[in-house]
């Protein structure tokens, strides 16, 4: 069996809200090995590099599309506007992927506080709301009962997912720390990676391990960041460019690849970390609007992105200096 791992973020442009980052790593049987199992000969038998297509696996249950049938797992952000919640069924195509998957994992959220632990700040300490909340919890069970019955069958299993959520007080400290808020996210990512690998089961003795990052902004080199947090390997610059940059270490069955690429929510398992963060940070952001709004009459809520932040700090100026609420709890500099 090999490993296939996908990372992706949410919240890495807004001043408001958390930055959210998620994991999630798949148990699977490579290609080759299926093959040799069905017969098709001993070349058949040799290991593949290239990760399987979880998407075509998965058909009978996973849809890349939104489909009222299967599971939609794709890029959040097709899947999510606020502005659009109408057409976009609200939470509902991200609540099918993520808290499925989360079942699935054995990691079930009955409601937001048990879902995101959030620092005991004022809009996190006096709100809950159960979940799920745009999708029925019986469609939810059947999903997961068809997903794991799919992945059965095709010698795929989802065994766990992490999420990280930097809220602004820390994210700014990162910043500061790190230099530039591209290498907070990029240093975040990685070590959430380095966590999940050590919590995996049967990832030694060897396992082919393939570990896809949806690209940090413009930056093109990762070798050195990934040196940093994996010391104790030599780290393999394979290729590094605008579309794609891949890393390496290992050998054989014990080979790790790491690709860091532009549209990485095209690999099922780094579009299921994208819903996984978006759905994060949404529940995030409804509690903070919710707050705000109680507070502050006729304050429209916010996305948390630049422009949008600054209209809506500025409506709750006044309010935020009575309750005595510091700019590092809610404002990210950068």
């Amino acid at each position: 069996m090999a490993w296939m791992i996908g990372i992706d973020e949410a919240g890495y442009g807004p001043n408001l809200g958390p930055l959210c980052v998620a994991a999630t790593a798949w148990r699977v049987e490579p290609r080759a090995e299926r093959r040799r199992k069905k017969g098709e000969g001993e070349r058949a038998g040799v290991a593949v590099a290239a990760p399987r297509d979880l998407y075509a696996a998965l058909a009978d249950v996973v849809s890349a599309t939104p489909d009222g049938n299967r599971i939609t797992i794709a890029d959040s952000k097709l899947l999510y506007k606020p502005v659009s919640r109408a057409k976009n069924c609200g939470l509902r195509h991200l609540e099918r992927g993520v808290l499925t998957a989360l079942g699935v994992c054995g990691k079930p959220a009955a409601d937001l506080q048990e879902l995101l632990r959030p620092p005991p700040v004022p809009w996190y300490a006096d709100y809950n709301c159960r979940l799920p909340i745009d999708t029925a919890q019986t469609e939810l069970a059947a999903l997961a009962n068809r997903f794991l019955e799919a992945s059965a069958a095709a010698a795929t299993e989802l065994v766990d997912l992490h999420t990280r959520l930097v809220f602004p007080e820390e994210f700014n400290q990162l910043v500061t720390h790190h230099g530039t808020k591209g290498a907070a996210l990029s240093h975040v990512s990685i070590e959430l990676v380095k966590s999940l690998l050590t919590h995996l089961p049967d990832l030694y003795p060897p396992t082919r391990v393939s570990i896809t990052f949806d690209k940090h902004g413009g930056r093109n080199h990762y070798g050195a960041l990934l040196q940093h947090h994996f010391p104790e390997h030599w780290i393999e610059t394979v290729e590094e460019g605008r579309a794609r940059s891949q890393y390496r270490w290992g050998d054989g069955e014990s080979r790790v690849d790491v690709v860091f690429r532009t549209k990485g929510e095209a690999e099922l398992p780094v579009a299921l970390a994208s819903m996984t963060a978006k759905y994060h940070r949404e529940l995030a952001m409804r509690a903070f609007n919710a707050f705000w709004t109680q507070r502050v009459s006729g304050l429209r809520p916010t996305a948390g992105y630049p422009q949008d932040a600054k209209r809506f700090k500025a409506e709750i100026a006044a309010v935020q200096y009575e309750l005595g609420i510091a700019d590092q709890w809610l404002w990210r500099t950068r």
